[in-house]
């Protein structure tokens, strides 16, 4: 027995049309909120800003963001229950609004670690 012998072959469409257009293109619309989703974000912008031309020059600097900005999110886990997946918890650090500034200066102090001091950079990976 197939399920699509037991659904229905038509599908209906339905939409709102407006029979008088004169009536419809005269009526304010008023709009909730700002329209552009970006400006919410520009108050942040002087700190993503000055995080992202912050210049890593200092051994312990870049050893201290190594430690403290963390490679993978540490909220995310898998919470198991006898051996098995109960419910998975997602990163919540996509929702920080400056994941990527942190994430690129964590990078670039891996890589000052890396290039100009030639140290081993494994610990932090």
């Amino acid at each position: 027995m197939k399920v699509f012998d037991n659904t229905t072959k038509k599908i209906f469409f339905a939409s709102w049309v407006s029979l008088n257009s004169t009536e419809a293109t005269n009526t304010n619309v008023i709009q909730l909120g700002c329209t552009n989703p970006k400006h919410y974000l520009s108050i942040l912008q002087p700190l993503r800003h000055w995080l992202d031309s912050l210049q890593i020059r200092d051994r312990q600097l870049a050893h201290r963001l190594c430690t403290l900005i963390p490679a993978q999110c540490p909220f995310e886990r898998d919470v198991k229950l006898f051996g098995r997946i109960f419910f998975h918890i997602p990163p919540m650090c996509k929702l920080n609004p400056l994941y990527e500034e942190l994430v690129s200066l964590r990078f670039r102090a891996l890589c000052y670690l890396a290039d100009e001091c030639g140290e081993d950079v494994s610990q932090y990976c």
